[in-house]
This record gives C-alpha cells, structure tokens and sequence, in this order.
C-alpha cells in the first residue's frame, strides 16, 4: 500500500534540454517543456543555458519550480553554460546555492567511456538521452 507521499522511480537516467530565449515572454512555452520532463520522471534534468543570452525573475522562478518538482521525485536539476552575465544573476538570486551550475561541454550519453574509464563490458539494457530546444515565438 502506498501513501500520497510516495515517489515512483525515476523513469529517465538524463534529460537535456538547450533553452536559448528564457523570460517572461517565452514562460508559457517553456513551462509546458519543463511539465512534460517533469512528467517523465528523470533522474537527472541538465538545462543547457549557452545559447541563451538572457534571463529574467520569472525564468528564475520556472527553475526554482522544475528544481523542487524533481527533487520531490529524487531527481536532479543542473544548470550548464550560462555565460558569464547569466552566472552572475544566478548568483544573486542565490541559484548557485540551491542547484549544480555547471561548465561543461555536452554530455556524451549514459554509458560512454571517458578517457579515464576502461571501456565497458556490456551495453545498458536501457538508456534515454533526449534534447529539446525552446525558442520564443515571435
């Protein structure tokens, strides 16, 4: 017997996503992206913030949001890339404090050795790796 409070286990090992316009404009279209993730069950959400130029109170919010969502699920909210104007708004909004902000290149999907790892054995009976891309209409 379950109770309201228990979680189902993540569905997904990683979903990317590249956001490229991020604010109170596009908010509708880019909350309706993050609901459909969400609704996957992820165990990790990477947001890929390096085509993005600008973000705003309401973008911060969606992200404060989709980072409690997941991690009620046990699931993990990273942000990647933000440029350096970005980073500091994370930061002062006190982002850098709550989630992973990141600089990295993208990620090679689950289960690709790096150059330290030994190659493996055997492939992963599963793996999912998406992207999506939100852009504004205008």
């Amino acid at each position: 017997m379950t109770g309201p409070l228990a979680t189902t286990p993540c569905t997904l090992p990683l979903v990317e996503v590249c956001v490229t316009e991020f604010d109170l404009a596009c908010l509708p279209a880019t909350g309706a992206v993050f609901d459909r993730l969400v609704a996957l069950r992820p165990a990790q959400v990477v947001v890929d913030l390096s085509g993005c130029r600008h973000i705003d109170a309401a973008a911060i919010g969606l992200l404060l949001d989709v980072h409690r969502r997941l991690a009620r699920a046990d699931g993990v909210l990273t942000v990647r890339n933000p440029n350096p104007r970005i980073r500091r708004i994370l930061h002062t909004a006190r982002l850098d404090q709550i989630l992973p902000i990141v600089d990295t290149a993208p990620s090679s999907p689950p289960g690709t050795p790096t150059a330290e790892q030994e190659p493996i054995a055997a492939p992963p009976a599963l793996v999912a790796h998406g992207r999506a891309s939100v852009r504004a209409a205008t």
